[in-house]
């Protein structure tokens, strides 16, 4: 059994926290939210008033937290992580945030002694209960192999993508992808609309054809096609507009930083950013066809 400090119970966190707490472990954690605390006494762990409390005693420190200040603050800053973790203490940073960030922190950490990964996850608030998520991972050898057997408790695949920073180029490399193609995916069904085709004709057709991707077979963002997916719960997500919007911010921010050629990547971030401004930012994104029919949701 280890002792893990966990900084971030959200919707993310908490349950993953809970499924360390399930495999045995000790997890003291922290969070501005007391129903967040509350919820993980109640799954077994101990909840903390300080980073001090937190990881002083930690064999391992696992966060999820909203941005990149956010993990630079509480890693870094007076009082941080880095301030009060034992040397060696394993780290694991499973926010999703620019790379640069990433890169910054890991190198603090080396100079702390502390062997680090950042590890994004995709799979949402489900796979994160369920312990199903991907963890995509930046980070030494060394420093992956130590993570691995507690993301294996909280997830089902497990992808070392590289050095450090590694892992959030991956995750939002993917994302970029995903929400291209939502987009791509719903202009479909819009035009169909138009043309006075069935939707449940134009899946049968894409899906088992040259336009199938994951957001068409998976997450059909119209009702009937796909049951699971959240157009059959009027677009609660999920995963969430201002979430996707997020992403696609920092992928653009990585692609100007990078040099990197990304058209459609831009335009998808200014699709979004619209349809966030238009109060939609809660709602699943690939509730994204409602504002491509100029509708709203």
């Amino acid at each position: 059994m280890a002792t893990i400090g966990f900084i971030g119970l959200g919707n993310m966190g908490g349950p993953m926290a809970a499924n360390l707490v399930k495999a045995g472990h000790d997890v003291r954690g922290l969070d501005l939210s007391e129903d967040a605390k509350a919820a993980l006494r109640n799954a077994g762990g101990t909840p903390v008033g300080s980073i001090a409390e937190a990881v002083s005693q930690a064999d391992a420190v696992v966060t999820m937290l909203p941005a990149g200040a956010h993990v630079r603050s509480v890693y870094t800053g007076d009082g941080g992580v880095l301030a009060h973790a034992r040397p060696k203490t394993l780290l694991i940073d499973s926010s999703t945030i620019d790379v640069d960030s990433a890169r910054t922190v890991a190198e603090a950490a080396a100079k702390a002694d502390m062997p680090m990964v950042d590890a994004p996850v995709s799979g949402g608030v489900a796979g994160a209960a369920g312990g199903t998520l991907t963890f995509m991972v930046g980070g030494p050898d060394e420093a992956f192999e130590a993570a691995k057997p507690f993301l294996d408790i909280m997830g089902k695949t497990i992808v070392h993508a590289g050095g450090p920073g590694n892992g959030q180029a991956a995750k939002i490399c993917n994302n970029m992808i995903l929400g291209i193609s939502m987009i791509a995916v719903s202009e479909a069904f819009v035009l169909a609309e138009k043309l006075g085709l069935d939707h449940q004709k134009l899946f049968d057709i894409s899906s088992t054809a040259s336009g199938q991707c994951w957001s068409l077979t998976s997450y059909c963002p119209v009702p009937g096609p796909v049951p699971a997916s959240p157009a059959n719960r009027d677009y609660q997500p999920g995963f969430a507009a201002g979430m996707m919007l997020k992403d696609l911010k920092l992928a653009q921010a990585a692609a100007g930083s990078s040099g990197a050629s990304t058209p459609l990547g831009a335009e998808a971030a200014q699709l979004y950013n619209i349809f966030c401004n238009a109060g939609e930012a809660g709602k699943d994104f690939s509730g994204i066809i409602n504002f491509l029919r100029g509708q709203g949701s």
